[in-house]
Parts: C-alpha cells; sequence; structure tokens
C-alpha cells in the first residue's frame, strides 16, 4: 500500500509561482512513473506531468517550459515547480504512482493522493 500527500497549493496571481509536493509513505521511484494531474471543476482529470523511474520526464503541452517535475528519492519526495501561472490553471492537483502503462492516462495509476488546491487569480 502507498500513500501520498500532496501540500503546496494555494492562491497566487496571474504570473506567480507554487512548488508543490508529493510525499510517499514508501520508496515509488522504482514504479514505472510518478505523475502530477489535475482536475478543474466540471471538467475530466487531466495529466500534468510525469517522471519515469529512470528520469525521463513528460508534460502537457501548455505547461511546457513553465513547469519542471523533480524527485528527491532520499525524501521519497516528488515536486511540481510552476511558473508564469495562469487563471486556466485553477484546479485541484493531484499526484499519482503507476506500475506501468501509458503515463498520460489516469487509469494506469493505481495510487493517488487526496489533492492540494492551485487557484490562479487574474
Amino acid at each position: 500500500q502507498v500513500q501520498l500527500v500532496e501540500s503546496g497549493g494555494g492562491l497566487v496571481q496571474a504570473g506567480g509561482s507554487l512548488r508543490l509536493s508529493c510525499v510517499a509513505s514508501v520508496r515509488t521511484f522504482s514504479r514505472s512513473a510518478m505523475s502530477w494531474f489535475r482536475q478543474a471543476p466540471g471538467k475530466e482529470r487531466e495529466f500534468v506531468a510525469a517522471i519515469t523511474w529512470s528520469g525521463r520526464t513528460y508534460y502537457l503541452d501548455s505547461v511546457k517550459g513553465r513547469s519542471t517535475i523533480s524527485r528527491d528519492s532520499t525524501k521519497n519526495t516528488m515536486y511540481l515547480q510552476m511558473n508564469s501561472l495562469k487563471s486556466e490553471d485553477t484546479a485541484v492537483y493531484y499526484c499519482a504512482t503507476a506500475a506501468g502503462g501509458d503515463v498520460y492516462t489516469p487509469s494506469s495509476y493505481d495510487y493517488w493522493g487526496q489533492g492540494t488546491q492551485v487557484t490562479v487569480s487574474q
């Protein structure tokens, strides 16, 4: 069983930055991927970024160049640094871990955190 706990969300003005953190209860970095998803009200859960066991990274096109996913295996922690935030980035952000499968698809992930709210004001 893996428990994931996100933190770092909050209210920020457009153009600002936030760093989200996801702490895992056990070592997860040997798993296929750890990722961030987000879900805005009335919308489906959307892939944001992933980092694989080998360190390869993937990003949603709309956050590429503004966001960086990273991990610290000594702390069992994954991060998402988000810069130049826009109102359309407003959502609940979830971290998740997968044993395999397509990194872009929510159904590939078997453990999820409870989410952290990110609100970007104009």
